[in-house]
């Protein structure tokens, strides 16, 4: 049994976590054997995302001191493993609906992400988010293409750059 001061260090850890996390999602781990929580949990490590499994009491105690995290009180209940993440706050959904696609588990039972409540029916939804990384790619990708098409039209043969300047000097006309 642990004593008072290893569950306030506890405590203080899981604090920690949630000060330094952007997204929590909580699991039920319940019927997993120890061989498949450590491969999830393997697969969450890949991630970098920090999952943990805690006494709910525990960690609503440090919920309490945090705050914000009151529509997660109801799920603090049976076997619950949590993954903290900072940055890519996607990357715990898709890790749990592809582990969930081969093992039949864990159920993903809610998680707040940037202040915000999502249900255990939104698991599809988070999963399908784009990573901060993919949208900052999409990002560059549209505001380079602009100066590619005229980076391509300058090296066109000079033909078509005299025909396209041509056409726009006869609209310039018109």
């Amino acid at each position: 049994m642990p004593t008072l001061a290893q569950k306030k260090a506890v405590v203080e850890e899981i604090t920690e976590d949630l000060n330094n996390s952007n997204a929590l999602y909580i699991t039920n781990y319940s019927g997993m054997s120890v061989a498949e929580i450590n491969e999830l949990r393997s697969e969450f490590y890949k991630g970098d995302i920090k999952y943990k499994v805690y006494k709910n009491t525990l960690v609503k105690r440090a919920m309490d001191e945090v705050g914000g995290y009151d529509d997660l009180y109801p799920h603090l209940v049976e076997q619950n493993g949590f993954a903290f993440v900072e940055e890519e706050l996607a990357a715990p959904a898709k890790v749990i609906k592809k582990f969930k696609e081969e093992h039949k588990k864990p159920q993903f039972k809610a998680a707040i992400i940037d202040g915000d409540f999502y249900g255990e029916d939104k698991l599809e939804t988070l999963a399908a988010m784009k990573s901060k990384s993919e949208v900052i790619g999409d990002i560059v990708g549209l505001l380079l293409a602009p100066v590619s098409n005229v980076v391509s039209a300058l090296q066109a043969p000079g033909k078509k750059v005299a025909g396209a300047v041509e056409s726009i000097a006869e609209k310039g006309e018109n």
